[in-house]
């Protein structure tokens, strides 16, 4: 037997608070309304819900029993909404430990601010993570990457003090710090391309490497050297004015940020989050 949701949430409204006006209050209909749905109810389940008296309604037996039931199903299906609304407004993005610490733990402020219902986590971990509200932003070959699930392309640049006069390079021999990565299926970061576009000769430097491109960009912020890093990561840092790369050419790398798999990603919430990715990186 098939009955109508809106005639079993009325019943179940009345039931509760003992009152058509005050269940047509609730469920925002007319008391006329609330009473053609309990009608209906009524109807075809071929029985009475309620004892009607003039200015008050009971409930019979039939209906205390119904009643019930009504009660924990409605509830049920509350509790369930109630758990995905704030599940889908509870993010985590797991990524590399460079990109959370340079890009986007500075930037949960001004997300927060803008939209102060989403709780984001930001956790580093270099595993892909499948669950479905966790969004794992990696760094990634670009030919081996599906197009629409690149966020960012990443360029390659030498970046060092902008309290020096002009690049330190220039000057003689310095230390240059570069990355090899822990993952070694990883193009490595173009720095033959750079010094062949820029001229530049690798017995100029002494080359060191980190595992992680913070520990080089840190380096060059203490004005310990150069570091030849992604444009991504050292962005904020030229933008205040700490660092420079002192009208050197960047060049393209094989590497992006990318988040497989990105269209399962469906609700608002996502979407809202990988809009400020993309805008934050680009």
């Amino acid at each position: 037997m098939q009955v109508s949701l809106q005639s079993l949430k009325a019943f179940e409204s009345a039931a509760r608070l003992g009152s058509f006006k005050a269940a047509a209050a609730e469920l925002a209909i007319t008391p006329t309304a609330v009473s053609h749905h309990i009608s209906n109810l009524e109807s075809r389940l071929n029985t009475d819900l309620f004892h009607r008296e003039v200015r008050k309604i009971t409930l019979t037996e039939t209906g205390e029993y119904l009643s019930l039931s009504a009660s924990k199903g409605f509830k049920l299906i509350f509790d369930a909404i109630d758990t995905l609304s704030q599940t889908n407004n509870h993010i985590r993005i797991t990524t590399t430990s460079s990109l959370a610490a340079m890009r986007l733990i500075p930037a949960l402020h001004t997300l927060n601010t803008q939209y102060p219902q989403l709780t984001l986590d930001i956790s580093t971990s270099e595993a892909l993570d499948k669950q479905l509200h966790t969004l794992p932003v990696r760094l990634g070959n670009k030919e081996e990457i599906n197009e629409a699930d690149i966020i960012k392309y990443e360029a390659f640049n030498v970046f060092a003090a902008s309290t020096h006069q002009r690049a330190p390079w220039l000057n003689g021999h310095i230390t240059l710090y570069t990355s090899q990565w822990k993952n070694n299926a990883l193009a490595a970061p173009p720095l033959t391309e750079w010094l062949t576009k820029n001229n530049q000769s690798s017995s100029q430097f002494e080359i060191k490497s980190f595992d992680q491109e913070l520990f080089g960009i840190q380096q060059a912020l203490a004005n310990n050297g150069a570091v030849f890093c992604s444009n991504t990561l050292v962005k904020p840092y030229v933008d205040a004015g700490l660092l420079t790369h002192f009208k050197s050419h960047a060049v393209e790398s094989q590497l992006c940020y990318y988040i497989p798999d990105k269209s399962r990603f469906e609700t608002n919430t996502h979407k809202t989050v990988i809009e400020w990715l993309e805008r934050l990186l680009n």
